[in-house]
């Protein structure tokens, strides 16, 4: 899988973290976030400079929360994003849709959090007014994820989210929930979505937010 990866890498691909920082506490789930963005660089043949990354990290200073997007390109260089976040930005309900587009379970980059995103990009675009998210299917007509969250159902009164292997980015709140025992993996079907006691969408910036289809 490395080797696939490495031999459709672009120049101009970037290794993607984007985290929340607080105030008092700084990132949010730092060892996962620090610790995906070394798999990924290692698995793309990127250089991958641990103090670089901490010094940019360990500079920022704010009276208020922030969202971080920190990108590190083949070399090693990190380039760091900051905005000032409303930790009460999310919706009450997250409004969601099925996307026509099917993801390939054996396309590796799905795996890793980067800068080639041009399915869900293109799903983000079209998306109607008042829809928070557009959910992915695979060819094999198994639940995958969000264009920028992983999702979870209730199924039989236990939290479930789709395993990697159909095709997903494994979300740092998706890997702080299988965890701590909160969610299980499972393969899972559109009437699973369509028949879950509980829908929800999430990535470790926003947290977990409640959701319906539309």
């Amino acid at each position: 899988m490395e080797s696939a990866l490495r031999d459709r890498t672009d120049p101009a691909l970037r290794v993607i973290e984007t985290m929340l920082w607080l105030p008092g506490t700084g990132i949010v789930r730092e060892r996962m976030h620090l610790a995906r963005c070394a798999r990924t660089c290692a698995a793309l043949g990127f250089r991958h400079d641990p103090q670089a990354i901490g010094l940019r990290l360990w500079a920022v200073q704010s009276d208020t929360p922030l969202r971080l997007r920190m990108t590190v390109g083949r070399e090693g260089d990190v380039a760091l994003e900051q905005q000032p976040f409303d930790l009460g930005s999310a919706p009450e309900l997250a409004r969601v849709a099925v996307a026509a587009a099917r993801l390939d379970p054996a396309d590796p980059f799905l795996r890793h959090k980067t800068t080639h995103r041009p399915l869900y990009d293109a799903a983000l675009r079209e998306k109607p007014a008042g829809l928070f998210e557009v959910l992915f299917f695979n060819t094999r007509g198994e639940l995958c994820e969000g264009a920028f969250t992983n999702v979870f159902l209730r199924r039989e009164g236990r939290m479930l989210t789709p395993p990697v292997s159909s095709g997903l980015l494994p979300g740092v709140l998706r890997e702080a929930l299988l965890l701590t025992g909160e969610a299980e993996e499972a393969v899972l079907t559109q009437d699973d979505l369509e028949q879950a006691e509980a829908l929800w969408v999430g990535n470790s910036l926003r947290g977990l937010i409640p959701a319906a289809l539309a």
